[in-house]
């Protein structure tokens, strides 16, 4: 796909975000020096967009810093918010980079159910497709029966090897069985899809600890990259999942979908000033092609409100 498509999908897909954003700062500054109540307002309006508060107070602290003695239009203050939000994705904007040798490099992912999270797998198969690596895929959600067949589907579709078990499966023996048929095959990624109910905590970690016993057994490498996709209309409850999953799952890295589906899209930022983790790839919309990692300059820029 080419830059100029992605980009346009970008706007198209953060229109909602970047609107709410818009019309929240609207009003807030005028001609004169901006006062202590213009400002509160301001930092309230970029935590109500999403933006989260650790964003909300360095906008303020940058506004603070004397320079707009003359006052500021609205066009000034949404620069100002596009630079300190580039600032902050520049840190975390880190593509899924396939560098475990021997290979293959184990990617486990994660989420709760309804995240997209199987769709997303295969969206970063077909990524992993067009750098022209080697991918499988091991059904390790067998909690689901709906979770093994859509992973079949989307394994059929795309043309690549597929490992599975029954509904109500061992998860760890259809990953050990994954990564030696990986092995043997010069298969360069597999992508583990996990089971994803938060609803017991203490099972999920021992599924999952036991996942990764059985992959310490064949390379203690893996897993190299423990991956949480989430859905972005969660808003704030996304936060708190990457809380849980952190400390559940040992969460190397994020994806965030559906991100053309709501106005809340700030949480993206509020992720990457909370945690910091690197957010490899963004969903902007539901075809194969919607799922990409990102220019965080450009991204600022259109959440900020740029139209190009």
């Amino acid at each position: 796909m080419s830059e100029g498509s992605w980009s346009e999908r970008l706007l198209g897909g953060f229109r909602k975000t970047s609107d709410k954003l818009t019309q929240n700062l609207t009003g807030l500054v005028t001609k004169s020096r901006l006062d202590e109540d213009q400002l509160d307002e301001i930092e309230e309006a970029l935590i109500v967009s999403d933006l989260g508060p650790q964003m909300a107070g360095k906008v303020r602290a940058r506004l603070s810093e004397g320079r707009f003695e003359r006052g500021l239009d609205e066009d000034g203050l949404r620069e100002i918010v596009g630079e300190e939000i580039a600032k902050s994705l520049r840190t975390v904007a880190e593509p899924l980079d396939i560098i475990a040798f021997p290979r293959p490099q184990v990617i486990l992912v994660i989420g709760v159910n309804g995240s997209g999270k199987t769709t997303t797998i295969a969206k970063l198969a077909h990524l992993f497709q067009e750098q022209d690596y080697g991918v499988m895929l091991a059904a390790g959600d067998t909690f689901r029966a709906a979770a093994i067949g859509q992973l079949k589907v989307w394994a059929e579709r795309l043309g690549i090897p597929i490992v599975r078990g029954k509904e109500g499966g061992d998860a760890a023996g259809i990953v050990f069985d994954a990564v030696k048929q990986a092995t043997a095959t010069g298969i360069d990624v597999l992508i583990v899809d996990t089971a994803g109910r938060l609803q017991n905590k203490r099972e999920l970690m021992d599924e999952l600890a036991k996942i990764r016993r059985v992959l310490g057994r064949l390379n203690p490498e893996a897993p190299h990259d423990v991956v949480l996709v989430l859905d972005a209309t969660n808003g704030q409850n996304a936060l708190s999942q990457i809380e849980t999953f952190k400390e559940v799952a040992g969460v190397t890295g994020l994806v965030m979908t559906k991100l053309d589906g709501t106005a809340r899209g700030g949480i993206l930022v509020a992720a990457a000033e909370k945690f910091g983790l690197p957010i490899h790839a963004i969903g902007v919309g539901e075809t194969i092609d919607d799922l990409r990692p990102f220019d965080p300059e450009y991204l600022a820029h259109v959440i900020a409100g740029g139209t190009k």
